[in-house]
């Protein structure tokens, strides 16, 4: 058993965000589910980018693709490849999702980020990848935006799992976990059920320190007089933010309307920590997964942040201790004039913008994989 195995034990899944052919295929997902307990995998375009835009992993699936459909538009030819990886890891996933009775056991596959603001668009391609892959332990990813309220509860509606992407206040969290509600309350109102139905909120935590750091570095830098105060929440902010956002969700998950929903067997929507690799090298390289272990959790990891807990990871529930504390910090950071209502509406214009520059670089690359013939 290792350390990631432990982390599990304490109620917070482990998951890959990382996919890749060549990994895929050499069994280093099964590998990671047989020896660290690994439960699920996410993706986004910034990853397929890395893989599918570098090197040739890619090239024999695409040319024999291109030779069956000639003259396939680029978008496509793109998501026969992502559709392929996704269904692999899905496979490798399957027994996990059997064995917990599809609490777990999950990939993700994302929306395009060009539609993140399109409501009625966001929904229609969500049940056109959910067809397209056809497993039951697939999750589509929306973007937390406003626009992706509204298409959250549209598609778990129809019985398709979400993975809320993009979330980084809490505002935004609960409006998705609201949304995530309503979803499941109309299939209710429809007489499906909703026992099988599985849901994350992917809530960034890494980019918020990134940002509110520099803020303070820049301060300091200028002799401000609250120096002592800005250091005393330097690295601070993103950890307290996370776990105001539990906390909420256990108040949630006691409130009438989700016990409603628990009665009729509705999984609760997880909280997913993503965006957990240290960018600062003063902190930490496991800061982000040894502070926000608690039940009903998840951690996405990159192969690096994993491969240091597996090492050295300190593995305690974490997320329900010193909340005050949280509490006083985020009250400092706003006396403070660190404005991280501001910083976290900031990220996801950023986010979207990042996802959407990784996608227009993924799809040039492979529109240059051209097939011989052309």
């Amino acid at each position: 058993m290792s350390k990631l195995s432990d982390l599990s034990a304490a109620g917070t899944a482990v998951w890959l965000d990382f996919v890749d052919r060549k990994f895929l295929e050499a069994g280093g997902l099964k590998k990671l589910v047989e020896e660290d307990g690994l439960t699920g995998v996410t993706s986004n375009p910034s990853i397929f980018e890395k893989a599918m835009g570098h090197g040739d992993a890619y090239d024999d699936t695409l040319a024999a693709f291109d030779k069956e459909n000639p003259g396939a538009a680029t978008i496509d030819r793109y998501e026969h490849l992502a559709i392929e990886d996704i269904k692999a890891a899905a496979e490798t996933l399957a027994p996990v999702y059997e064995r917990l009775d599809a609490k777990d056991g999950y990939v993700s596959l994302e929306v395009s980020p060009y539609i993140a603001d399109d409501t009625d668009a966001t929904i229609a391609e969500a049940q056109k990848l959910w067809a397209a892959v056809d497993r039951p332990n697939l999750m589509i990813k929306i973007p937390g935006t406003l626009a992706g309220a509204p298409a959250i509860s549209a598609t778990i509606a129809t019985g398709i799992n979400v993975n809320v992407t993009l979330l980084f206040s809490l505002d935004a969290y609960i409006r998705v976990a609201e949304a995530h509600a309503a979803g499941l309350e109309e299939r209710v109102r429809q007489g499906q059920p909703i026992d099988r139905i599985a849901s994350v909120a992917s809530f960034f935590v890494s980019r918020i320190d990134t940002t509110i750091d520099k803020q303070i570095d820049a301060r300091l830098k200028d002799g401000d007089a609250e120096a002592e105060a800005l250091k005393a929440v330097r690295g601070k902010v993103a950890i307290a933010n996370a776990k105001q956002a539990y906390a909420w969700y256990q108040d949630f998950i006691a409130s009438d309307r989700w016990q409603a929903l628990a009665a009729k067997g509705a999984q609760p929507q997880r909280l997913l920590w993503a965006s957990t690799g240290v960018k600062d090298p003063a902190y930490p390289d496991t800061l982000y997964i040894d502070t926000l272990i608690g039940p009903d959790t998840v951690n996405t990891m990159p192969p690096k942040t994993m491969d240091a807990f597996r090492d050295h990871g300190t593995v305690a529930t974490t997320l329900t201790a010193d909340v005050d504390a949280a509490r006083h910090v985020l009250a400092e950071a706003d006396r403070l004039g660190l404005d991280l209502p501001g910083v976290t509406d900031s990220l996801v214009l950023e986010g979207v913008a990042s996802f959407t520059s990784a996608f227009d670089d993924l799809l040039g690359a492979i529109a240059k994989k051209q097939p011989a013939a052309a």
